[in-house]
């Protein structure tokens, strides 16, 4: 099969691998049908991530459909198309147990997919504690509506929620790329009475405006006098940071009214410093970490219900055998990306031209759509 490999700091590569077995009674074996390219595997290839392992097959961001299980999985069986958790996580120790999935003590627990173990952008790929790692996809949900269920749209749903936000609150948002827009839809499900988003991309600040025109927008440069302007107490009662530059951490604070919670979410290429004198006498309380993804069935409910909807965010679609394309435009930002999806290979033929080679990807993306929407169409007459 086909798989994209973290070879050495600095490069992926497209290569053949074979097919994943199960190697134990908890793992499922999922064809991926729709997977994605994350910030996070920009920063393995550029060494930000030192417990990533060369050789392994990148990519956390997927879905598929179940063609193997173990003898103990129960949750999922074969033929069903589910969402793939970014953690790995068993559901029995002492941090699963309290919901701290990210720091499970099994051996592969936390962040593993396409770090520590063969991830998802390839043809098929091995999930252990396929139970707790695989959600069902509802009948009417397409795979594109799911495709950042176990990742982005995981960690704006702990965002969200760890940052205790009320209809009182004003909310401060930092970075509005794909992450920041997945925390900014799951901040709306908490009805605050005020959304700011603080973006320096004139693309991502239009992106905001089209899609959430009651969300206000305001510029690295101009965002402490303008949040100042728009909430009651000096700052805003929420910061969520999820840009990840090397000033927006102070500016996350300093945008932060006395006693307000300022949650990281963002991760950093480097350290970041903790004035602790500067913030004296603020009283703010910090969250930080990486996301608890065990909330993915709630997730799944709410985009069957019309309540998130994240497809906006997918701006170009490439098969999976012309990935390097896909993470060039990715990386560098071209031709207003935010999000690609990477659809199953497309068998190219020799000769093709490169408009019959477009054709043929759009093709494929056009029958998956059709195949989805008829699903859709066939469960809402039965609801009936």
């Amino acid at each position: 099969m086909l798989a994209y490999t973290y070879m050495e700091h600095g490069r992926f590569s497209l290569i053949e691998k074979t097919v994943p077995e199960l190697k134990d009674p908890k793992d499922a074996l999922v064809r991926v049908t729709l997977g994605s390219i994350c910030t996070s595997d920009l920063h393995i290839k550029h060494g930000s991530v030192p417990r990533a392992v060369p050789g392994i097959t990148v990519g956390h961001e997927m879905v598929g459909i179940v063609e193997k299980v173990g003898s103990e999985v129960t949750t999922v069986k074969l033929g069903d198309r589910v969402t793939v958790n970014v953690e790995t996580f068993c559901g029995e120790c002492f941090f699963c147990q309290n919901g701290y999935v990210n720091n499970c003590e099994d051996s592969d627990g936390g962040w593993a997919l396409g770090c520590r173990i063969d991830g998802g952008q390839a043809e098929y790929v091995r999930v252990p504690h396929a139970d707790q790692g695989l959600n069902r996809i509802p009948d009417g949900v397409t795979d594109e509506q799911a495709l950042f269920v176990g990742d982005i749209l995981a960690t704006g749903f702990w965002a969200a929620r760890i940052s205790e936000i009320t209809p009182e609150d004003t909310v401060l948002l930092i970075g509005a790329g794909p992450t920041g827009i997945c925390t900014l839809l799951c901040a709306r499900l908490k009805h605050p009475r005020r959304l700011i988003v603080c973006e320096k991309s004139e693309e991502r600040i239009r992106f905001v405006q089209t899609h959430y025109p009651e969300v206000l927008v305001t510029t690295p440069e101009q965002c402490r006098e303008f949040v100042k302007a728009h909430s009651a107490h000096g700052g805003a009662d929420v910061v969520i940071e999820v840009a990840g530059a090397d000033d927006t951490f102070r500016l996350a604070w300093e945008c932060a009214r006395p006693n307000a919670i300022v949650t990281v979410v963002a991760l950093y290429d480097r350290p970041q410093v903790l004035p602790l004198p500067d913030m004296y006498g603020k009283n703010l309380t910090f969250k930080t970490g990486g996301v608890d993804g065990c909330d993915c069935a709630e997730i799944l409910r709410l985009i069957a219900e019309g309540k998130i909807d994240t497809t906006p965010l997918i701006t170009h679609r490439f098969p999976l055998n012309e990935i390097e394309e896909a993470y060039r435009i990715f990386e560098n930002r071209l031709d207003g990306v935010i999000k690609v999806a990477i659809t199953e290979k497309v068998e190219l033929y020799a000769g093709d031209t490169d408009w019959q080679r477009i054709a043929r990807t759009k093709q494929s993306d056009l029958i998956s759509k059709v195949i989805h929407l008829s699903i859709r169409r066939f469960s809402m007459v039965n609801r009936k």
